[in-house]
Order: C-alpha cells, then structure tokens, then sequence
C-alpha cells in the first residue's frame, strides 16, 4: 500500500498527517523540541506512515525558507537557524518519493485557494494569526513563490507608531506586534497576569481593561498591514484563519475600523476580509495539495 504525506513545521508544532484528495486524516503532532529538532520530526513522520510505502511528501515551513536548496531555517527554532536541508532528510526517510517545499504562507494560500475563502478568485490573500503571523497571496489564480519561495510574508509587514523589536531583527513588524504571543507579552508588561492568548481573549470578553487595550491594539496594527497589502496587491478578498484569530470582535472589530481607515484608494473599498472556514490546521491541508501535485 502507497501513501501520501503532509508536513507542517510550525513554530512551536510539527504536524503531520495521511493525505486523501482535498483532506489530511489521520494527523498527529508534536511540540518543537529545544534540540535534536530533525529527530522529532522524523519519529512523527514514521509513526504516520505506519509502515507504509510513502510517494510523496508535502511540506509547508514556517520561514524563511529556501526553497531551491530544499532547506529551511524558521525563526523560532534556533537548532535551525543556519539551515536545515529537510528535503534532502525526508528524502533519505522515505526513499524515492517526491519531496516538495513551500513556506507556510503559500500553504496557507494553497489550501483556501483550492477548498477554502479564495476558491474561484483570481487575486487574494490568506493570513494566519497565531503565534506568529504569517501569510501567502495569489496572483493571477496562482500562489505567489517569489525569488527564494518566500513570497507572502505579510507578518513583517512594518506598521507605523509601533517600534517594537521583531524577531527577524527589524522594528515594528506586524507579528512583533498583533500574534499571540506578542499580545500576551504585551498585556503581561501591563500587568495582566495571564500567560496565553485564549486567556487573554476571554479575559477581553469579560472586559478585562488591559486585555480589551491588548486585542484592540493586536486589531489596529492587523488592519493597518492589510490596508498595505491590499493597496500593494490589489486583491480582492483576505481570509484569516490561526488559533488568535478566534478571538473574536475584540480583536476583529479595531482591525476593521482600521480597514476603513486606511483603505481609502477606490480599489480597496471594496476588500472583504473573512475567516477561514478551514478545520484542523490550513497548512497542514495546503501541504496536502503541494504532496498531491495539485499545485503545479
């Protein structure tokens, strides 16, 4: 029996699961170790495979990545930051299957551009607001790669009055600012005393003051690094999708009133900014499509 395969290699997560056309069963997952980072991953993608002899593999990185190379060296996992060659790796796991790569955003895009918020659009972008934020667009009814397949990374978008230290060594970078764990940092440097973002979410909802300045802060930069890429891409529709940005209205309601405020060109009135209606992890699916050939 012949499988296919989907990887998300997330900031804090791998994932991994058994691709069946548009879907991915059978998902397992793992925290991030601090080292023997390739270890993890690999025991995850063995147990998923059961045995079984693997095709293909699709795998959507958190970034940058370099998509020629084959190689990966997402911010938040040090033990990889000069690098790491994860086709060449899941390559040696899984010998003679097709390994195909892509930065999570182009994920993102690819699993709501072919099942989700941007099915039938020409132009669009999907965002995920979690931990991090990140993103891919489409263009012309394709995903956007760019030169080194980084394409999308609307997370370092540089909002205006917020010069807060990223990650990515820049100031002032939307995911430095409006992620999760930026949010909570944030609330906790004013005194809140809880430690995740759906805490702070619920906290907000009870009106919970530094918790409802904490999501209208998150909202405001969001919608403002939206109104730039939609006057940069001319885009019709931004669907968002992530674990923080199920918080709703105190978080959704700044971010269009920020929408608002800074779409003015005549092309961007018209943006919809929507959820995503897609369960159980976007990249994860957008991985599949990649594994499946469904991209190309």
């Amino acid at each position: 029996m012949t499988t296919v395969l989907a990887l998300d290699i997330g900031a804090t997560k791998f994932a991994a699961g058994v691709v069946r056309g548009e879907t991915v069963e059978q998902v397992r997952q793992v925290p991030v170790p601090a080292e023997r980072v390739w270890e993890a991953c690999r025991e995850l993608l063995r147990e998923v495979a059961g045995g079984r002899d693997v095709t293909a593999v699709g795998i959507g990185s958190a970034g940058p990545v370099r998509v020629s190379e084959g190689v990966v060296a997402p911010l938040n996992i040090p033990e990889w930051h000069s690098g790491f060659p994860v086709v060449a790796a899941v390559g040696e796991l899984f010998p003679g299957a097709v390994v195909r790569l892509a930065v999570d955003g182009a994920c993102l895009a690819l699993a709501e551009l072919h099942v989700g918020g941007l099915r039938g659009l020409r132009n669009g972008m999907a965002m995920t607001v979690s931990s991090g934020i990140g993103g891919g667009i489409v263009v012309d009814g394709r995903v956007a790669v760019g030169n080194t397949g980084n394409a999308g990374h609307v997370g370092h978008i540089v909002v205006p009055g917020f010069d807060v230290p990223c990650a990515c060594g820049g100031r002032g970078c939307v995911e430095a600012v409006a992620s999760g764990m930026s949010s909570v940092r944030w609330a906790r440097a004013q005194g809140w005393a809880g430690s995740t973002g759906v805490e702070l979410a619920r906290a907000a909802h009870a009106g919970e003051e530094v918790a409802v300045a904490a999501l209208r802060r998150a909202g405001t930069a969001l919608g403002t690094a939206i109104s730039s890429a939609a006057a940069l891409l001319d885009i019709d529709r931004v669907v968002i999708g992530g674990g923080f940005a199920q918080s709703g209205a105190p978080l959704w309601d700044p971010m269009r009133v920020a929408i608002r405020e800074h779409a003015g060109l005549a092309f961007t009135r018209g943006l919809r900014v929507i959820a995503s209606e897609i369960s159980g992890g976007a990249t994860l699916v957008g991985a599949g499509v990649l594994a499946s050939g469904a991209a190309d």
